[in-house]
């Protein structure tokens, strides 16, 4: 064997050795865990709580003067980007480490009343129902722009996680595991990390029974039957659990790749196309485009010439649509009508349009055609997940550039960006078709179909960064 290939194996035996006793410091030292997720959880009240309370920054106010600005950009411009690059990276570490939500969840939940987990709240459409309503209402009551809007928005879903936190489960994070409105984006961006904690059955099976107690799994996972890390929280309670828990690596996206039919959620495909792709993809776009402007004047025009002027009247209050007289901004009715039009035309036209090309690929594979586009969208992660954190740091830039500090080649590499991501995908996609059997006509013509798919999204952030 060549010493260059033995020496690369040597390599990545030594990470995976060091990644193994990683995870079992995080199981020995839960504590110092639980004290950084306290940490974070007084920061995190805060940086959210504090700048409501304050006056609006005024023309002469900066990030290094201004504690409302300064949250502004810590929250939206860095800490919310990042966690989205986090799960590309580490997994779910994140809800299992830093979560303040989490957190407090489980910590009410070991003192509430304790009741059975409802059935209508294992409804697998939760996720995709919570991420699209909190999307719209923060884009209603302008999230990133205001304090009171973001206190409202994450205060509330604060609230709500420690509400089902004291009502039920014991000492489980069943907030998370159901109802949490990024939870099911997180378990889709998680799937592509290049670590997990891998659980091997043999050893699990033949481990002696009496030296080992259950695992205090606060996401409710059969760890025994856990083969991917889509809803492992990356905690380490589990590592070395009847010596077969391991964090170790992979190569990253492998999980989907190697996909099996009966392991996809059709929700989760739904949340990827119309969710990530769509409602997410026209919050972004909404207040550049020059088509939202065009929808909006037709409309007034229209109401003005049959002297009908409830729709442009700004008495809305601000929880329900944006209204900062003193600083000149306030959404009509109509503004709040056409956020919404533009937006959910964005979700059907984009995402039916990946919808019909996913399924129509589906039925040059074996088997049933519904399943295999469902099984094709989960392909398309990389490009959902990228095009959210392209879409999120344009929130970075923008409030950089108030400070006059301007990136004139981020948009370039946003759209390089763009581009791996559809190759990423493609890879995955070409992955999935290779398991399937299928000829070679067939396979490209998969995989033609699936560039046809993505095509709508990074032409689009193209016609923003270079036309709009």
């Amino acid at each position: 064997m060549n010493e260059s290939v033995i020496v690369s194996i040597a390599q990545l035996q030594n990470r995976g050795d060091r990644l193994a006793r990683l995870g079992l410091a995080m199981a020995r030292h839960r504590r110092w865990i639980m004290a950084v997720q306290w940490m974070v959880v007084l920061f995190y009240l805060g940086v959210v709580t504090l700048p409501a309370f304050m006056p609006l920054p005024d023309a002469d106010a900066h990030i290094y003067n201004n504690l409302v600005l300064f949250a502004q950009l810590l929250f939206w411009g860095i800490w919310w980007p990042f966690v989205i690059l986090s799960m590309f990276l580490m997994g779910r570490v994140w809800c299992g480490v830093f979560c303040p939500e989490g957190a407090l969840s489980e910590w009410v939940s070991r003192r509430g009343l304790g009741r059975a987990v409802p059935r209508w709240m294992k409804w697998g459409g939760w996720p995709f129902v919570a991420f699209v309503l909190t999307t719209l209402y923060g884009q209603l009551v302008s999230v990133y722009e205001y304090p009171r809007a973001a206190l409202l928005v994450l205060g509330g879903s604060t609230v709500a996680a420690i509400a089902i936190g004291w009502v039920y489960g014991r000492g489980k994070r069943v907030w998370c595991r159901h109802l949490c409105p990024v939870s099911g984006v997180f378990a889709l961006l998680a799937r592509m990390s290049p670590v997990q904690f891998k659980v091997d059955r043999d050893v699990w099976n033949h481990a002696p029974q009496q030296k080992h107690g259950p695992i205090d799994c606060a996401p409710l996972i059969d760890i025994r039957r856990m083969t991917g890390s889509s809803e492992c929280h990356m905690c380490g309670r589990c590592a070395g659990h009847r010596d077969a828990v391991t964090l170790s690596v992979r190569v990253p996206g492998s999980e989907v790749a190697a996909l099996r039919e009966q392991e996809t959620r059709p929700w989760e495909a739904r949340l990827v196309v119309f969710g990530l792709l769509g409602v997410a993809f026209g919050a972004f776009q909404w207040s550049a485009s020059p088509w939202f402007v065009a929808l909006k004047q037709r409309v007034a025009e229209w109401l003005i010439a049959r002297n009908d002027f409830a729709l442009l009247q700004d008495n809305a209050p601000w929880w329900l649509l944006t209204h900062y007289s003193q600083v000149n901004d306030t959404f009509s009715w109509l503004d709040g009508l056409c956020i919404l039009f533009y937006i959910g035309t964005t979700a059907l036209l984009v995402g039916g349009w990946i919808w019909s090309w996913l399924h129509l690929a589906g039925r040059s594979l074996p088997g049933n055609r519904r399943r295999n586009g469902v099984r094709l969208a989960y392909s398309l992660i990389p490009l959902a997940g990228v095009s959210v954190f392209v879409g999120l740091s344009l929130l970075t830039t923008g409030q950089l550039q108030g400070e006059r500090l301007v990136f004139p080649w981020a948009n370039d590499v946003r759209l390089v960006l763009l581009v791996g991501a559809v190759l990423w995908s493609l890879s995955l996609a070409r992955a999935m078709v290779l398991a399937a059997a299928v000829d070679r006509v067939r396979k490209y013509g998969v995989l033609m179909m699936l560039v046809l798919a993505m095509a709508p999204v990074p032409v689009l952030w193209f016609v923003q960064f270079r036309i709009w």
